[in-house]
């Protein structure tokens, strides 16, 4: 299964887009939210009352949608219209304001808990709740909610917690690959949770994770197959550079083979959209020779359309 393109355009911007100051007047209506100054809307419900009186409500976090673009604000547009966009200015105060930041630590320990996660500590380490087995069982099935983890995690590096994302990340990995709680989850995680990840070497690490818990291991393969030019292909020859500048090795005859039998069947595909090392690519992932993945662009050295 090849990585959407969609998926990596979106979260390629929101690692990569600057902040742009607001050219309307900002009312900054999320942090006075936060400050339990204004309600949510159209609901009317303020923050304190979501805090004190939701926790453990499951139902109500489950069937409810207009609650989580307020809790988790982003700078782009949710679902919930008359939720706010982030903006530079607003996102300075939020960060200095300590009522704020408390209250946003709850929330996020709310829907932690509503997924049967515990928070550890300030660092933002995370394990299995008591309620875990219940919670596992319905997020597994619920799969509404992988988007909203993606703009929890989102936001969470919008507002200054980008180490928070890690530890979460980490556990849904094992969770889904190690202890098959959450298998439907798996592919939410590859495709779009990793990828809020601003560090380079941390997304690298939890793909790594990935790779040697992967089953059957010769289905995860990381990067778009070779385009064919001049008889060098996915099948023979060897792998282009990418972002580093460092080629995997040529795959041997058995590799080879095995790739000319496999064509057309290839497996789960992980190509980041703004490059990842070919370090991680010379242990041969899989049976066909790989390529580090790169924005859309053509490589005029090696002769490779980079996806």
């Amino acid at each position: 299964m090849k990585r959407s393109f969609y998926a990596a355009r979106d979260l390629y911007k929101y690692r990569h887009t600057s902040y742009r100051k607001s050219r309307q007047p900002n009312e900054y209506r999320n942090l006075r939210f936060y400050l339990n100054k204004i309600p949510l809307v159209p609901d009317g419900i303020y923050v304190e009352e979501i805090l004190t009186k939701w926790r453990g409500d499951y139902d109500k976090l489950e069937h409810n949608h207009t609650y989580i673009q307020w809790l988790f604000p982003l700078r782009e547009q949710g679902l919930n219209f008359y939720a706010h966009e982030l903006t530079q200015e607003e996102i300075k105060e939020f960060q200095s304001t300590r009522e704020a930041k408390r209250r946003f630590l709850s929330a996020y320990s709310l829907m932690l808990d509503f997924y049967g996660i515990k928070l550890l500590d300030k660092s933002g380490n995370v394990a299995r709740a008591s309620n875990w087995h219940q919670r596992f069982q319905h997020l597994n099935e619920s799969q509404h909610n992988y988007l909203r983890i993606t703009r929890i995690l989102k936001s969470l590096g919008e507002l200054g917690y980008e180490a928070f994302k890690a530890p979460l990340v980490r556990l849904f990995l094992e969770e889904s690959l190690c202890h098959n709680t959450l298998p439907n989850m798996l592919h939410s995680a590859l495709e779009y949770f990793v990828y809020t990840i601003r560090l380079p070497a941390t997304r690298r690490r939890l793909l790594r994770y990935a790779r040697q818990h992967y089953r059957p291991a010769h289905a995860f393969l990381w990067g778009p197959p070779l385009k064919r030019r001049g008889g060098v292909g996915a099948g023979g020859g060897s792998v282009g550079s990418g972002s580093s500048g460092i080629r995997a090795p040529a795959p041997t005859p058995e590799q080879q083979r095995r790739g000319e039998e496999s064509t057309g069947s290839i497996g789960i595909i992980m190509a980041s959209y703004d490059g990842v090392t070919s370090l991680d690519l010379a242990a041969g992932l899989g049976s066909s020779a790989l390529m580090a993945a790169g924005p859309r662009e053509r490589s005029e050295h090696n002769g490779i359309v980079l996806l």
